[in-house]
């Protein structure tokens, strides 16, 4: 299993971003979290296969059809999450 920390940085918030990693983390069979931040960002945790955590990580570039991607900052991760759930805003 890998775990990486995702900060997604643009247009992200206000557009159903959360909810879009919520579907594709089910896709992908990845566990962790999503919330957004107060910096305008949206922030996310997840846990999974390498091969699954590379297509959330290519997911999380597109965003859903009214996002607009500035960037995504990939590092490790950590903890253990049984199931993928989008967090209240920090």
């Amino acid at each position: 299993m890998q775990t990486r920390h995702l900060v997604i940085t643009g247009r992200v918030q206000g557009v159903g971003f959360r909810y879009y990693m919520e579907y594709k983390a089910r896709q992908f069979h990845v566990t962790g979290w999503v919330r957004n931040r107060r910096d305008g960002s949206v922030e996310a945790m997840i846990q999974g296969t390498p091969e699954n955590v590379a297509a959330m990580i290519v997911r999380a570039h597109r965003g859903p059809p009214k996002a607009s991607v500035d960037a995504v900052g990939v590092s490790e991760g950590s903890g253990e999450f049984s199931k993928f759930v989008a967090r209240p805003t920090a």
